[in-house]
């Protein structure tokens, strides 16, 4: 198969409803199978929600009970990875015949991480991949993944990877990626800025892969009612403008960026566009330099207690 539809998901959560955010991912999930998408690309922390005006009332040195209270309704609306949530989402994917990859807010103990999840067009749980490096205050509410999650897994299409937000701002990072020559380069992200398309077109022309980025639309009415937001209290302002897109491995753009609301985005991808790129440069291959520079990447889970 080289040709696929392809679409990306800008949409916002439902503040401070898990269960409905998740209904409304399964109608989604539904809408983009029926555009003929076989892969389905969600923002970050879409389920579980980007806390995006929120400081979790801390300052150095000192935590607040208004604080711990506000992390206690963030952490209520978060999921287990595998979980009724991932349940339903499987079989979305299966029903609509896609693979899905979604960014949720994981509950692991009580520890929250920004979490992308893969599922199959069977349903099955692929993978997920948790960021590594929290961005400034998201280092207030999210730990901190490791290099075993750094997972792509297996499409008719070549393999499939994410890398979350700010991540994309990591080289060794995306060299890592690149390295298991990920065709389908997905971007979650809560960045809108307009700078953010360049960096997306950056990654597709430095990987000579697909890139599926996707931001959450977010009004302030739909941000939770439970938490302090530092930026406005007025509902109708926009915390996140959108700005999805997706492009080929020439940096051109096939579809966005979007601003005006939510929306679907679609378009039809072919993988011979990869080889093509590769024909002038592959940046793991005849365009790497082994002799002068290398990158080692620890991919052993870091586990803070190990019993033999």
């Amino acid at each position: 198969m080289a040709k696929a539809v392809v679409s990306v998901v800008q949409a916002a959560s439902i503040r401070d409803d898990t269960a409905a955010t998740v209904a409304k991912a399964l109608d989604l999930i539904a809408e983009c199978g029926a555009k003929g998408a076989k892969i389905a690309v969600f923002p970050e922390a879409f389920i579980g929600g980007y806390p995006k005006g929120a400081n979790f009332n801390i300052y150095i040195g000192a935590r607040t009970p208004e604080g711990r209270a506000e992390f206690e309704s963030y952490f209520e609306q978060a999921i287990a990875v595998p979980g009724p949530q991932t349940e339903a989402l499987g079989k979305a994917a299966r029903k609509a015949g896609l693979f899905l990859v979604i960014g949720v807010i994981e509950r692991d103990g009580g520890t929250l991480y920004c979490t992308v999840l893969f599922f199959g067009p069977d349903g099955e749980l692929l993978g997920k991949h948790r960021k590594t490096m929290p961005t400034a205050a998201e280092r207030l509410c999210w730990g901190f993944g490791d290099g075993s999650t750094l997972t792509t897994v297996a499409t008719p299409w070549g393999q499939m990877g994410a890398v979350i937000c700010w991540e994309n701002y990591m080289p060794l990072l995306r060299m890592a990626m690149y390295d298991k020559q990920v065709a389908l380069y997905c971007a979650p992200t809560a960045d809108d800025r307009d700078s953010w398309a360049s960096t997306m077109r950056h990654v597709a022309l430095e990987g000579r892969c697909f890139v599926l980025s996707c931001c959450q639309y977010l009004t302030r009415d739909n941000f939770t009612a439970r938490m302090k937001n530092q930026i406005t209290d007025d509902n109708d302002n926009v915390l996140m403008r959108g700005g999805s897109l997706i492009i080929n491995p020439l940096g051109e753009v096939l579809a966005g960026p979007n601003f005006e609301g939510e929306a679907v985005l679609t378009a039809e991808i072919d993988l011979q566009d990869i080889v093509k790129g590769k024909f002038d440069f592959d940046v793991t291959g005849h365009y790497a330099r082994a002799d002068i520079f290398s990158l080692i990447v620890d991919e052993r889970p870091k586990l803070p207690v190990t019993r033999i």
